[in-house]
């Protein structure tokens, strides 16, 4: 892993969340805004990701409906440490569809909050302390 708390923001494209949150409390943040519908994700390819690779933490904000991006996050589960933290923000039926996919990973129901976020980069925090 490189920069220090990194996070990694899984967002379409015209989306937003409060980012400059978790900047302010000293993560570093990277945004994605998924691939393009007609080419795979490098992380499905094989060729890698080194946002996801460097990342410390994962907020993913993708749309579930789409089966690439059930891939996507099926691929975080399987290639990111175990001490990655990671939420998926899923409506409540999404949540009760992809409860397989899901598993083990926390999910928001609802778009994340200045709360929400606060506990997620506390969980990173922990995470790197723990890692050094």
């Amino acid at each position: 892993m490189s920069e220090e708390g990194m996070i990694l923001v899984d967002i379409p494209g015209g989306e937003t969340t409060d980012i400059g949150f978790l900047e302010a409390l000293g993560h570093p943040v990277e945004v994605c805004h998924g691939p393009d519908p007609k080419a795979l994700c490098p992380i499905l390819s094989g060729a890698g990701c080194p946002l996801a690779e460097n990342a410390h933490g994962i907020v993913f904000l993708l749309d579930l409906e789409r089966p690439q991006h059930r891939a996507i996050v099926r691929k975080y589960k399987e290639v990111l440490a175990d001490d990655v933290p990671i939420r998926v923000r899923v409506d409540a039926d999404q949540a009760q569809r992809y409860r397989e996919l899901l598993q083990g990973i926390p999910v928001w129901t609802e778009a994340p909050a200045i709360g929400d976020l606060d506990g997620f980069a506390a969980e990173v925090e922990a995470a790197d302390q723990f890692r050094d």
